[in-house]
């Protein structure tokens, strides 16, 4: 799938210098730290490192099949795994059981289209993928950051695999990227306009006549179109666009029964039931979670 032009910029513009490579041991229970502002390629030669994805969804590649994700919390990478922060979160590898890495520091100029690309990517079966840059990475580096080194070639190495990593997941997040957006996409110009309206007044009571007026269809045409184009019935898509609306409004402190109005439900226990179908749990429990996840 050919990636948004958005994406297919940045992939050609971006501009990624490696500094030089070092290698770390970590013990049982070891972190490794990556500050804000440090961007960084990972690659793991022995054991498991373990990462948490920052607020903005991460992306995960399977590197042998190209087959790319949005993830939110933890992932673990193998030896043979590759990560790569681009610095715009501060977060904290773990390895449970021991780990050999090699760090490659890296310098990345942002530009506007930089913006639109994953924060972090975990990347696994990145030695099936590509053997000879894994092979290279195993014995690349120097012992500790900053200590002289004598190998000629480390930043070409360093360079073309932080591009080889980098390139890979990075477009295959671009295929990813376009049905993962919320709301969704469509090149329908009159499905558009009905998503519009729902994102814009989520609380309005839509009914299947209104959006199929909004969309200049026929009720039957609008619904099959609408189900084909984005998978899911206008009444579903309703619903999660409230569901998202209101943990919004939630996490933001707003009372349920506040929340319960704003979203257009007759009753707040109406709302509770919807939000339990949709989460899981009450609205305030969710609230709670949350909370307890901040701290």
């Amino acid at each position: 799938m050919t990636p948004e032009p958005t994406l297919e910029r940045a992939l050609s513009s971006i501009d990624v210098r490696p500094g030089r490579a070092w290698q770390r041991t970590l013990s049982e229970g070891e972190r490794l730290p990556l500050s804000h502002g440090t961007a960084a390629l990972v690659y793991v030669r022995r054991g498991e490192l373990t990462g948490r994805a920052p607020e903005r969804p991460a992306c995960t590649v399977d590197a042998p099949s190209g087959a790319a994700a949005a993830i939110e919390g933890e992932r673990t990478l193998l030896a043979g795994d590759a990560f790569v922060s681009l610095g715009c979160h501060a977060l904290t590898l773990t390895s449970q059981s021991g780990a050999e890495v090699t760090v490659v520091p890296l310098e990345v100029t942002p530009n506007a289209d930089t913006r639109a690309l994953p924060p972090v990517v975990f990347v696994s079966g990145f030695a099936h993928a590509e053997p000879a840059a894994a092979s290279l990475a195993a014995h690349l580096g120097i012992p500790a950051p900053g200590a002289p080194s004598d190998r000629e070639g480390d930043e070409t190495i360093c360079k073309l695999m932080v591009m080889t990593v980098l390139l890979s997941a990075l477009r295959a997040w671009a295929s990813t990227e376009r049905a993962s957006a919320w709301p969704p996409q469509s090149d329908d110009p009159f499905l558009s306009r009905v998503v519009a309206a729902v994102s814009a007044d989520p609380g309005h009571e839509w009914t299947i006549d209104q959006l199929a007026a909004l969309g200049a269809m026929s009720r039957s045409v609008f619904a099959a179109r609408f189900r084909r184009v984005f998978g899911s019935s206008p009444a579903s898509y309703v619903t999660e666009v409230r569901m998202r609306r209101a943990k919004e409004l939630l996490e933001a402190g707003t009372p349920v029964s506040q929340t319960s109005r704003a979203l257009g439900y007759a009753s707040d226990e109406g709302f509770r039931r919807a939000f339990r179908r949709h989460a899981g749990v009450a609205p305030s429990e969710w609230r709670a979670g949350r909370r307890e996840l901040a701290v």
